[in-house]
């Protein structure tokens, strides 16, 4: 697996932009409609929300670049996604008193998927810094 993103490492930003179009919806318009269920404040969500939306720019952007010049931009998507993860556990702490339990699941959810992809895109990052050395 790790193999087809060495060879095709575009792939990851169109599945980071995937996800944040995911999340851009699901923060900016599911989310917001079930204030009450979740407990984050809409504008939380929506500063939530507005940073995938910067995110999905940022992929298309890279798509644009080449393949062989690709792994810097990927390292950096790895370590915004990751104090992307990082600032919605600070902003779940910080709406201790509003945040339901179906919040925190959310929020949850959303950082181990991100979390998972951040780590996976850094790792494909330093390989193909590995093999542009190696060549």
């Amino acid at each position: 697996m790790i193999q087809s993103f060495i060879v095709n490492p575009k792939k990851l930003f169109l599945i980071d932009a995937l996800g944040a179009t995911v999340s851009a919806i699901l923060l900016g318009v599911v989310l917001v409609k079930l204030e009450r269920v979740f407990g984050i404040p809409v504008n939380t969500l929506y500063f939530l929300a507005a940073l995938p939306v910067l995110f999905i720019l940022y992929d298309l952007f890279c798509l644009t670049k080449n393949k062989d010049d690709v792994g810097p931009f990927l390292k950096l998507i790895a370590v915004v996604n990751i104090a992307y993860c990082c600032l919605s556990i600070g902003l779940a702490i910080y709406h201790l008193k509003t945040i339901t339990i179906f919040g925190y699941l959310y929020i949850s959810i959303e950082v181990i998927i991100t979390f998972t992809l951040a780590v996976f895109e850094y790792k494909i990052a330093n390989k193909l810094a590995e093999n542009k050395i190696n060549n």
